[in-house]
């Protein structure tokens, strides 16, 4: 279970095609993190944008945790860049009630190809050196953008979609690249969302295009006799090189079902492996 990680998006605001809870509650988000701490993990998963995720955390209490969170788009008219980025952490270590993240990625990456992109990765490097934060890093929607960041920036942290239907980090060979480099490597989106939890009955209409897909996945299971929650974890824990699996959770019972994941040694059938950009990016989805 030291392996998994808690991302926290669900604390701060309604999330997930599959979530019928809306925002987790102050006194479930307590009880969530109590019992994912006593089990054995220690790292959470947060940004500014996820509402008042950092808020509600830092109610609770989180020193003893490994606190992870996003820097959001910096705003064109920024002149003072280190001051900008220093007053973003500033804020969410207030929130959060700590002195120090464990991990500082930027939500949106690409900001570090632009003009003053270099002067953005050394006031991230600045704070690192000054204690604020332990480790750097950017968080990606897929293994593409890594070609040209990874050949300008150094990072000490990786966040990366990856799971059962999404194997481009692997195919990619970025997954043993970054493990060569020494980047410590989270991988988020393991459930997709929850579409690969979810049944006909619950799935949206508007993935019926991919059907024959869940006829396939269905049967599979079944004939497996595996969950598609073990199976989603077993996929993505069967890799070791990846240090963290980020599981976002809306009610205990879901992570008291992750938890009482039962390994195996899993055989996927090539079927599952979809490289279909309107599946397998959440962010297209809103145009199907």
């Amino acid at each position: 279970m030291s392996r998994l990680a808690l991302g926290t998006v669900q604390f701060g605001m309604p999330y997930g095609i599959a979530n019928q809870q809306g925002k987790v509650s102050f006194a479930s988000a307590t009880e969530i993190l109590k019992y994912a701490n006593l089990s054995g993990v220690d790292t959470l998963d947060t940004a500014i944008a996820y509402g008042d995720s950092e808020q509600c955390l830092g109610s609770i209490g989180v020193k003893s945790w490994k606190v992870i969170s996003k820097l959001p788009k910096m705003p064109e008219s920024t002149s003072d860049i280190l001051n900008w980025i220093r007053q973003m952490v500033k804020a969410s270590l207030t929130r959060l009630q700590i002195s120090k993240l464990y991990g500082l990625l930027l939500h949106h990456p690409t900001q570090l190809l632009g003009i003053e992109g270099r002067l953005f990765y050394n006031a991230l490097v600045t704070l690192k050196q000054e204690g604020s934060v332990d480790k750097i890093g950017i968080s990606i929607y897929s293994p593409s953008e890594l070609e040209v960041l990874s050949s300008q920036f150094e990072f000490d942290l990786v966040q990366c979609p990856f799971n059962i239907l999404d194997r481009n980090l692997v195919e990619s060979g970025w997954l043993y690249r970054l493990k060569e480099l020494g980047i410590e490597i989270h991988v988020r989106s393991i459930f997709l969302q929850g579409l690969l939890l979810m049944n006909l009955q619950n799935r949206p209409d508007k993935f019926n295009r991919w059907q024959t897909l869940w006829c396939q996945w269905d049967e599979w299971l079944k004939s497996s006799n595996i969950s598609a929650v073990d199976a989603c974890l077993n996929y993505v824990l069967s890799f070791p090189e990846i240090s963290k699996v980020l599981v976002g959770i809306d009610s205990l019972c879901q992570l008291e079902e992750i938890l009482s994941i039962r390994e195996t040694n899993l055989q996927v059938p090539d079927f599952v492996f979809r490289n279909d950009p309107d599946l397998i990016y959440p962010s297209n989805w809103k145009n199907l």
